[in-house]
């Protein structure tokens, strides 16, 4: 990949494949039930300490290897080269996920299209309204899946510059500014006082156990850590990038986004006494359909904004997912960058409609294992799993099995000396620690 990105190409795309759909439902509502700003902090602290220590670990693979996932384990690697080359097919994990991904950006093209016309009224016909397009438009399912999987790879075809830097410098900041248009007329309603009260009034009586284990699952998944997606970016960073400031403002975009994202949705659900508790699709395809509905025709124009708003969200999620891959087999195989794309784009696709068939009422049966849709496998074995794993293996690598020397020269002239042995210190002895919790809670716990 001879392509740089811009500096602030570089920031929109990472930030883009951080803020995905976890940002409308799971990070709102987790803030919301574990002690609103507290939980922030928390996240916070957890995120600096574990997630950004990995994240820079992964910038440090990608920037100095300027290779592939695969290439850039075994360019690195002092010994056994052949063996932790291995470490960079965790890429798969991001082909698995970008796969049922995939689908549910159907559905929300789906949702974004019917929503300007039609709205349920009730909890019920809502309901009724997401489990049919589940189980039995397969027909829909389809089709909206295909549309949004030939934009995805249609805009990776374009390459770093001209399809993954161009559409997140456009769509990043018409995501920002739809969400806040939505959240200035957020204003007018009561809901909002009490949905800024519900994300931003710390109250740390309500952290426990279980708000740790949240909050640092929450900062691992929620930076695009542990699918070489940051080691295949980092490989197109501009040379005189500064990573610190980079980096921390991928982070700052990610939080600033999920709390905007979170008072839009909360407005609604306090003003009209609705359950703040639930998260997951039937928060966003369900309750917040119904909702909008109550506001007449104001609420088809908001709920089309809104998703828009994460139709942009999953997109630059969903591209950062294809290019490690396409990016290994160019650089490794030798192939031009169309057979690449049309070798991923099959593989995702025939697993993407698998999904699909796990859910439609006639082939369910066929499409599961163990009573788990083929779409709910996939999402276990790579959150539950693959991600973690990689995590893992990550830190071990650039805190043990790297040399220390290159590492030092490349964080140095922007972290200063203690900051990175704070930093070195971390990544050795606390972040795969952490990680291997997260690993334990979400296999034996969740």
């Amino acid at each position: 990949m001879n392509e740089k990105f811009s500096r602030i190409g570089f920031i929109l795309a990472v930030a883009g494949s951080a803020v995905g759909l976890g940002n409308a439902w799971k990070f709102p509502t987790l803030v919301g039930q574990n002690g609103g700003s507290a939980f922030i902090l928390l996240y916070l602290i957890l995120t600096l300490s574990v997630s950004f220590v990995i994240f820079l670990a992964e910038i440090v693979i990608g920037r100095l290897s300027e290779s592939d996932a695969v290439n850039a384990f075994r360019k690195l690697a002092p010994n056994n080269k052949e063996k932790w080359k291995f470490a960079g097919f965790f890429m798969i994990g991001a082909l698995l996920i970008y796969s049922f991904y995939s689908v549910v950006m159907g559905w929300i093209l789906k949702y974004t299209v019917t929503i300007v016309v039609y709205l349920p009224k009730n909890i019920d016909e809502s309901g009724a309204t997401f489990n049919a397009l589940l189980g039995n438009d397969f027909f829909v399912s389809f089709i909206c899946f295909t549309i949004c999987s030939l934009v995805s790879f249609y805009i990776v075809s374009k390459g770093v510059k001209n399809g993954i830097e161009k559409l997140n410098v456009w769509m990043m900041p018409a995501l920002f500014i739809l969400l806040l248009l939505m959240v200035a007329y957020s204003l007018s309603y009561d809901g909002f006082l009490k949905s800024l009260s519900f994300l931003l009034v710390p109250d740390f009586s309500a952290l426990n156990k279980d708000s740790v284990l949240s909050a640092l699952g929450l900062a691992f998944f929620t930076l695009s850590l542990g699918v070489t997606t940051i080691i295949t970016y980092a490989a197109s960073l501009p040379e005189k990038t500064n990573i610190l400031t980079s980096s921390l403002s991928i982070v700052f975009i990610n939080i600033l986004i999920g709390i905007m994202m979170g008072l839009v949705v909360f407005t609604f659900i306090f003003e009209f006494n609705a359950d703040p508790s639930q998260q997951g699709p039937g928060l966003i395809f369900i309750s917040l359909t119904v909702l909008f509905a109550k506001l007449g025709i104001i609420g088809n124009i908001l709920a089309f904004a809104f998703f828009l708003s994460l139709l942009f969200a999953a997109i630059t999620s969903a591209i950062s997912m294809i290019e490690p891959s396409i990016y290994y087999l160019v650089n490794s195989h030798n192939m031009t960058r169309k057979n690449a794309i049309i070798a991923i784009f099959i593989f995702t696709y025939i697993l993407g409609v698998f999904c699909i068939l796990g859910y439609y009422s006639k082939t369910a049966d066929v499409f599961s294992l163990f009573g788990k849709s083929f779409f709910d496998i996939l999402d276990y074995l790579t959150s539950n799993i693959m991600m973690p794993l990689s995590g893992i293996v990550t830190s071990i690598f650039v805190g043990f099995v790297m040399k220390k020397g290159p590492i030092e020269i490349l964080l140095r002239p922007y972290m200063g000396k203690k900051l990175f042995n704070i930093w070195y210190v971390l990544l050795r002895y606390v972040a795969p620690f952490a990680v291997l919790v997260i690993m334990i809670n979400q296999v034996f716990f969740s």
